[in-house]
């Protein structure tokens, strides 16, 4: 195990989720006040970017620049235009059997969307649900089948390969991918798998491809290096999503929430974002 203490940046969140550095700052959503939030660590200053009625999630930009971010209940991915406007890029109801989840851009812009699979809870199995691709254009196509809970999802260095939490795999576990030139994918195959205590939720990739996983039950984020092997674990509160980012792009910053149901996580306003420095 090792030894870091998470240092404080912001309280009083609901549930915030679905972190992403980028313009040498911290994205995330703040999932049940249905906004997308901005953290400048280096100024303290934290603004609102978008209202995304019906729980935003997963984050990501496009080549550009431009903002997708995942609208959840309504199952559509939407864009940030330059002059604020919040418009669909993409509908996903047709391949989407429940609430849309994370999501990752990779260098062509192309988005893969994970969902819910429908409304379960542990000790009840999930529903296999579809992994999406959806392309600059907002065309979308079923990359993958059969996930279990897709949650955390990221893209190697080189845009070759797409890694995948799945939360209530048993046991859990991180799936990848060989992305193709055209986006399909190929050569599933486990990268690793985890204790029965550990629900692997978000996901961060560091420059040598070794993943950072955020486990939120059993309250703790692990690094898997490119081999599969857990190298390091940190004690960390709650844990639900972690990026990479800040000084040299070497400081963790975390996610974390005592309660992740909404009503619940709305009226204690426990969430918070933690820098760990490992």
């Amino acid at each position: 195990m090792t030894t870091a203490t998470p240092e404080i940046l912001l309280t009083d969140l609901v549930f915030p989720e679905g972190a992403r550095w980028h313009g040498d700052a911290l994205w995330f959503s703040d999932v049940h006040a249905d906004v997308v939030l901005r953290f400048d660590p280096a100024a303290g200053r934290l603004d609102r970017v978008a209202a995304v009625p019906g729980g935003p999630a997963g984050l990501g930009f496009l080549p550009d620049g431009r903002l997708l971010v995942t609208a959840g209940h309504d199952r559509t991915v939407r864009r940030l235009e330059r002059d604020g406007r919040l418009v669909v890029h993409a509908d996903l109801s047709d391949l989407a059997s429940w609430h849309l989840n994370d999501m990752a851009v990779d260098g062509h812009g192309r988005a893969w969307v994970g969902n819910y699979g429908d409304d379960s809870a542990p000790p009840a199995p999930p529903r296999p649900a579809n992994l999406v691709r959806v392309d600059p254009d907002g065309t979308t196509t079923v990359a993958a089948g059969e996930m279990l809970f897709a949650n955390g999802i990221v893209v190697t260095a080189d845009g070759g390969t797409l890694i995948v939490a799945e939360t209530r795999s048993t046991p859990g576990r991180l799936t990848a991918f060989t992305i193709l030139s055209d986006g399909t994918l190929t050569d599933r195959r486990t990268l690793c798998t985890f204790a029965p205590s550990v629900l692997p939720d978000g996901l961060t990739i560091a420059a040598d491809d070794a993943v950072w996983v955020a486990s939120p039950f059993s309250g703790e984020v692990l690094r898997v290096d490119p081999g599969g092997a857990v190298t390091d674990r940190i004690e960390v509160p709650h844990p639900y999503a972690v990026a990479l980012g800040g000084r040299r792009g070497e400081d963790l910053f975390v996610c974390s929430a005592d309660h992740w149901e909404p009503d619940l996580a709305r009226t204690a306003r426990s969430g918070k974002i933690l820098r760990l420095r490992p």
